[in-house]
């Protein structure tokens, strides 16, 4: 357990960098000592904002920070991670957490030996409407779930399956944990070399049918969820974080009837709930919310549907 004010580091100040920089340096008992980036300019101006020291090697942490978020490219966050773990600093790695599964788990082996918590940053997971949606369902049978944005000028180093379509194949296990036993997958590269927009169809061993779509060259965006279980629809628009449920109803005197609608849902900023979450983990030694293995889990469902597509892994 970690008593006193959390000492926080957040290394990349990118995109994800730059809030994580500003929620962490407002979270309650966190000092946010350092932004950390190869780019002087970048982790100046994130530690002016603050009042963090701007630094350029994340080695510098060491000894002075309990926890890190790392929001570098992927395929620096295995190489960065280990380092900070096996020092006893405790890791917040943005999704997807690795590039391999064989970096995956030397994450999780860095972090077992240096006595360190690893979660991995599966925002969605800790979407108020989501959340929400979780406590309710209990047997769905067919899961829909759309994804759909503007190109980006960011994560092109990953195709849609990793940067997009990841956050929902770790929303799914988390949903049925009954394990995915088929899948088939199509995914077309329209912008860039790799693929851009991408279906998948997972058959899980509980029977249950799990359809994702996942799209960076939309004109629209959309994140919608959408569950059907045995008397009971739930519908989740995670983008506006409000979410519907819907239940029949049957009685011996009447037709059923169907009943439900909105349900209230707090309004609050995921990445908040999962930097919080992340705190509250090092500070009680519990697990967080989405450790190192629903990060690797997520990852390696995400391999098979890109062997599915026959992408490049």
């Amino acid at each position: 357990m970690t008593t006193g004010r959390l000492r926080l580091g957040v290394v990349g100040i990118g995109h994800l960098g730059r809030h994580h920089v500003r929620i962490g340096a407002a979270l309650d008992g966190v000092e946010l000592v350092a932004a950390v980036d190869i780019d002087p300019e970048r982790a100046d101006s994130a530690a002016r904002a603050t009042g963090a020291e701007a630094l350029a090697d994340f080695r510098q942490l060491r000894g002075r920070v309990d926890a890190a978020v790392v929001a570098v490219p992927t395929v620096d966050h295995a190489a960065i991670a280990c380092d900070l773990l096996e020092h006893g600093i405790h890791v917040l790695v943005e999704k997807p957490m690795a590039v391999s599964i064989e970096e995956a788990d030397a994450m999780m082996a860095a972090a077992a030996r240096g006595g360190a918590v690893l979660a991995v940053g599966h925002t969605e997971r800790f979407n108020p409407a989501v959340e929400a949606a979780l406590a309710v369902l209990e047997q769905p049978r067919f899961i829909e779930i759309d994804r759909l944005s503007g190109f980006p000028e960011r994560s092109l180093d990953i195709d849609v399956i990793f940067d997009v379509m990841i956050h929902d194949l770790d929303l799914v296990l988390a949903i049925d944990r009954s394990g995915v036993v088929e899948v088939e997958a199509i995914g077309v590269p329209v912008l860039t070399p790799r693929v851009d927009i991408a279906n998948a169809r997972l058959r899980f061993a509980s029977g249950c049918i799990a359809n994702l779509t996942a799209s960076r060259i939309s004109k629209d965006s959309m994140r919608k969820v959408r569950c059907f279980q045995p008397d009971m629809y739930v519908s989740v628009d995670a983008g506006a974080r409000e979410l519907e449920v819907w239940r029949l109803r049957r009685t011996e005197q009447a037709r059923p009837s169907i009943e439900g609608g909105a349900v209230p849902v707090e309004q609050d900023e995921p990445l908040r709930r999962e930097l919080a979450d992340f705190v509250d983990a090092i500070r009680t030694g519990r697990q967080p919310r989405v450790p190192g293995q629903a990060g690797r889990d997520a990852l390696a469902l995400a391999a098979r549907v890109a062997d599915a597509i026959g992408t490049p892994v």
